[in-house]
């Protein structure tokens, strides 16, 4: 993990509320739309498990997004992912009220965003992640950018992490 990384892990160790945006990072970023105006979004299946192995280790999952889309209800209800903020034109309003919602304070709380409304977030919470197709601005405010892109990984490295830090990769993966 490289310099600061004693940082790092203590960081991914504090976390109990894991917040990801959703159009590039559970996703790649790319819009699908229809002849009648459906948009169709594609998420990772590995991202998927690897949210629902963080929900297994007792870390609760979240999705924060600028954008509204039903295909982000229907992903967040086949994860079981109870806290789904869609919509928000304020993310850091929405943040605030998302981390008391679950009792986590902000330190507690990590979240992965790619572009600049994200940027507040980022700064807010206690681990911030961006993937590796995040812009430039948002990549240097973070504590971690993953080496796969969003919608190809990236939330499984991250999630993958986070419990290798807290020393139950093994025990998650036999789940």
């Amino acid at each position: 993990m490289g310099a600061g990384s004693d940082n790092l892990l203590a960081r991914a160790r504090a976390v109990r509320l894991a917040i990801f945006d959703v159009d590039g990072v559970l996703t790649d970023g790319t819009l699908w739309i229809g002849p009648q105006g459906e948009v169709f979004k594609a998420f990772n299946i590995l991202d998927g498990h690897g949210l629902k192995m963080l929900e297994q280790q007792g870390i609760a999952t979240a999705i924060l997004s600028g954008r509204s889309s039903e295909s982000v209800v229907k992903r967040a209800a086949e994860l079981s992912i109870r806290h789904v903020v869609q919509g928000s034109d304020d993310k850091v309003e929405a943040f605030g009220k998302l981390a008391a919602k679950c009792g986590a304070r902000p330190e507690e709380c990590s979240f992965m965003g790619d572009d600049l409304p994200d940027l507040g977030v980022l700064r807010a919470c206690g681990l911030a992640v961006a993937p590796a197709n995040a812009v430039d601005e948002v990549k240097a405010a973070c504590h971690y950018v993953t080496l796969a892109p969003g919608g190809h990984g990236a939330v499984r490295e991250f999630c993958e992490m986070v419990i290798r830090a807290r020393a139950q990769l093994t025990a998650a993966r036999t789940v």
